[in-house]
């Protein structure tokens, strides 16, 4: 009994690989597909009608209270009240120190901030030459005082000349941004530093 069902599984063993290598002469071709339907199936078209879903359309409206992906809502206006509440609540996730972030935020200030702000922050940017009217430089006192948060919120819905970046700058990238500005006030501030402590020239 055993041998008869050891020689009936080789048998099927055999015809296994027989139907494989038969049915796939070609190596370069796929194999045959089996309800090929499954594997390419048609989708519906966004805007087209569909008896499947409710109200008879493929595109559906999304539940009360749903958030888009990667946008988490932001619960502030555009006012300079909330503003300086997102001084006070928000702070940025990034450490000062995270070398990934600080040059990514290079990059960001780079394309988007240098027209106005110019290459070192101080507000000379090359719009500035054209009838522009100059920002503030953010070297300043007023603009090393002002906190992540709230600068976060003017890249984020703009402030007088300036205009909401939160469409073309994503939220990360807006707090990168902020480092790389951090940054360059360090680098003022080690510079003036720097003069204020070097020896005065022999007189001639």
């Amino acid at each position: 009994m055993r041998l008869a069902l050891n020689v009936f599984l080789a048998l099927v063993l055999v015809a296994t690989v027989g139907a494989s290598l038969s049915l796939r002469i070609d190596s370069t071709k796929p194999n045959w597909e089996f309800l090929p339907n499954m594997v390419r199936s048609i989708p519906a078209d966004a805007f087209a009608p569909n008896d499947v879903l409710p109200g008879g359309h493929t595109l559906q409206v999304p539940p009360a209270g749903s958030i888009p992906r990667n946008l988490m809502p932001l619960h502030y206006a555009a006012t300079p009240e909330d503003a300086i509440r997102a001084g006070i609540e928000l702070t940025n996730p990034f450490a000062a120190d995270d070398q990934l972030a600080l040059s990514r935020g290079t990059a960001v200030f780079n394309s988007f901030c240098i027209p106005c702000h110019g290459a070192g922050g101080l507000g000379d940017g090359l719009v500035t030459t054209r009838g522009v009217p100059p920002p503030p430089s953010l070297l300043d006192e007023n603009a090393r005082k002002i906190a992540d948060g709230q600068m976060f919120h003017i890249l984020t819905y703009g402030q007088k000349n300036m205009s909401s970046y939160a469409s073309a700058i994503s939220r990360e990238d807006r707090w990168k941004a902020i480092l790389y500005v951090r940054a360059l006030q360090r680098q003022a501030a080690a510079r003036a530093a720097a003069a204020t402590a070097a020896p005065a020239p022999p007189p001639q």
